[in-house]
């Protein structure tokens, strides 16, 4: 729902300083589009065809394929990749329009719209930190963006045309913007707060973690809000694709195989790790268990506390974490969650510590360990234990976010009210 909002007075100077501060809006663009550039011609100009946009490729065809008629979840894409779709047939419908672009016009849409994404997530990620910068935010907005743009799942979304982005942004958006809207010029964007995450798990189920999460901390409305859109969309998908849904939700959702070779390096969730010890099936399936129970308990405490701290961005980073642990299949990709993890480390960076923390986890998410790792198991001079440990390197620091964020979020902060939040607990 859009609303008209009141116009702002103009200030004692008149419209100089609104200026000024577009200016280093502009220059902080031009800061990430410097900082991108080697990125994209890596991954958009100079790579092999038959790699180029993989996943993007995927969600194109699966479009396609409710254009064409042609059963959704039964096609694959060329080879040598051979990749089937795996995502809700809601993700299907929302891919037509790149289904009706010449398929680089595509990948470079995609990519602009990723990247474009990813500075509305710094925006809402880095908020206080920004605010601090006064008239130079757009200035520092950018150099933010850019920092980031050079973490590992940043190029890794940019290398397959991934969907990442518009999970994180729809999930954040939800909760940091949910109650106040979004202002856009002299209008205020609104909706009602839990839909977007909604309509993110209608999407892809990993979302779902924040309706546990709404459940635990007693957010009704918002648990509310959130079932009735994603069911809603999903209930329209099966008016519009009734083949594809049945298919999705009767098959292809319970085959984990359709996702691909869950033991490899790029799975970096607690099960990829289970996997790659190659234990017998039954020792696989229990340890995974216990771990991801862990996880989840450690996790969503987490985020009730910071939840009851008033923390919504920390809030937001430990269901992500969760979502990154307990997922049967957490691609190097996913690890975006990470971003939401730095901002919420770094708050306003008046805490000596948590600027240390978000600058280390920032440098070490520059380093792809599975990778790395990967390589160095094909070395026989690099002891075997050495070489597992860096190539789960993503998931250690999963792990290590959720102590930093119980350790510097919740037991060195005090408690806050949670007056807006309290308020929405009515149904």
């Amino acid at each position: 729902m859009l609303t008209q909002g009141t116009a702002e007075p103009a200030g004692p100077t008149g419209a100089r300083p609104r200026g000024r501060a577009g200016l280093w809006r502009a220059l902080g663009v031009l800061v990430v589009l410097a900082a991108v550039a080697p990125i994209v011609h890596r991954y958009l100009v100079a790579y092999p065809d038959d790699q180029w946009q993989v996943d993007l490729e995927v969600y194109r065809e699966a479009g396609r394929s409710l254009l064409l008629g042609r059963p959704v979840y039964l096609f694959e894409t060329e080879v040598p990749q051979l990749l089937p779709f795996t995502y809700p047939t809601f993700s299907a419908v929302l891919s037509i329009p790149l289904a009706l672009m010449p398929w680089t016009v595509a990948g470079w849409v995609w990519t602009g719209f990723q990247l474009l994404l990813l500075y509305v997530i710094v925006g809402l990620a880095f908020r206080p930190l920004l605010d601090r910068a006064g008239r130079w935010t757009g200035l520092a907005h950018g150099l933010v963006v850019a920092a980031c743009v050079w973490i590992s799942p940043v190029g890794e979304n940019i290398r397959f045309g991934q969907v990442n982005a518009v999970l994180v942004t729809l999930c954040l958006l939800d909760l940091v913007k949910g109650t106040d809207g979004l202002r856009i010029g002299r209008f205020t964007l609104r909706w009602p707060r839990g839909a977007l995450v909604g309509v993110a798990v209608a999407i892809k189920l990993t979302p779902g973690v924040f309706l546990v999460h709404f459940a635990i901390t007693k957010q009704w409305r918002e648990l509310r809000n959130a079932v009735l859109a994603a069911v809603g969309v999903t209930v329209a998908t099966f008016a519009i694709a009734p083949e594809g849904s049945l298919e999705f939700w009767t098959s292809a959702l319970l085959n984990s195989d359709r996702l691909g070779p869950n033991a490899g390096s790029s799975n970096q969730s607690l099960r990829g790790f289970v996997l790659r010890l190659y234990l017998s099936d039954g020792a696989t399936t229990a340890l995974w268990g216990v771990l991801a129970l862990a996880a989840a308990v450690a996790g969503f405490a987490l985020a009730r506390a910071l939840f009851r701290r008033g923390d919504l961005v920390g809030e937001v980073a430990a269901c992500g974490l969760v979502a990154l642990l307990v997922s049967p299949v957490s691609w190097l990709h996913h690890y975006l969650w990470g971003v939401v993890v730095l901002g919420a480390l770094v708050g306003d960076a008046r805490v000596r510590a948590r600027v240390v923390a978000a600058v280390a986890g920032l440098l070490l998410l520059w380093i792809a360990w599975p990778w790395w790792g990967a390589n160095l198991l094909a070395e026989r001079s690099v002891p075997t234990a050495v070489a597992r440990f860096v190539q789960n390197g993503d998931l250690w620091w999963a792990c290590a976010a959720v102590v930093v964020l119980w350790r510097l979020l919740v037991r060195h902060t005090p408690s806050q009210s949670r007056v807006v939040t309290d308020r929405s607990h009515s149904v």
